[in-house]
């Protein structure tokens, strides 16, 4: 009887960094060019990457179970599994915020956040590229450093933002909607410095 192919996870967890930085993609283009009438197709792009990820967290949790050796800890390989799918979930999550909260336009600045996302994403990707050398890499590490100082420039204007916010609109409907939508972009930003520095504890934990 043929041998099972060793399952990569390394490989799977690259891919959900790739959907996370792809959906991160189509997200700042939906805030740059935002039109109602294109905004769906757009969304369902996303919506489709989403259930990718899905799918492959359910794959790669269903390969743990059976695993007799892994490359790290199974336990490890979930988290950081998990951590990298909730980028995307977030990212995900904030369609269906501009489609429930029935945003008509984008708020100043609205695409400066969306951009930090994108570059974080893009950092979180390279890492995960990066992660199976981790021991020999040359970028990991500076990596791991970008993203956290993106999500330090997020926290930024997510403060000047949300200040504006309060202090200069004065329909508590638009406060309410830009509200959740801000709280939105610093949680996705949060999971994307989350999952870099879960690397970075891998990293010690496995050298």
């Amino acid at each position: 009887m043929a041998r099972k192919k060793q399952y990569n996870y390394f490989n799977t967890m690259e891919l959900l960094a790739v959907n996370s930085h792809k959906a991160a993609e189509i997200l700042e283009d939906i805030i740059d060019n935002y039109t109602v009438g294109s905004f769906e197709a757009k969304a369902e792009e996303i919506h489709r990457l989403e259930k990718d990820n899905d799918r492959m967290v359910d794959e790669l949790t269903n390969e743990l179970y059976d695993a007799f050796i892994t490359p790290i800890d199974r336990e490890d390989i979930l988290i950081i599994s998990e951590c990298l799918d909730d980028i995307l979930d977030g990212i995900n999550g904030m369609t269906y915020l501009f489609e429930n909260l029935v945003i008509t336009e984008m708020r100043p600045e609205t695409e400066h956040f969306a951009s930090l996302v994108n570059k974080a994403a893009r950092g979180v990707h390279t890492a995960m590229v990066e992660f199976p050398k981790f021991k020999n890499s040359k970028t990991l590490k500076n990596m791991i450093v970008e993203v956290n100082e993106i999500e330090s420039e997020g926290d930024r204007l997510f403060s000047k933002l949300k200040k504006q916010l309060f202090s200069e609109e004065t329909n508590v409907l638009e406060i309410i909607k830009w509200k959740e939508i801000y709280d939105r972009f610093e949680s996705i930003l949060n999971a994307s410095e989350e999952a870099v520095d879960i690397i970075d504890g891998l990293i010690i934990k496995n050298t």
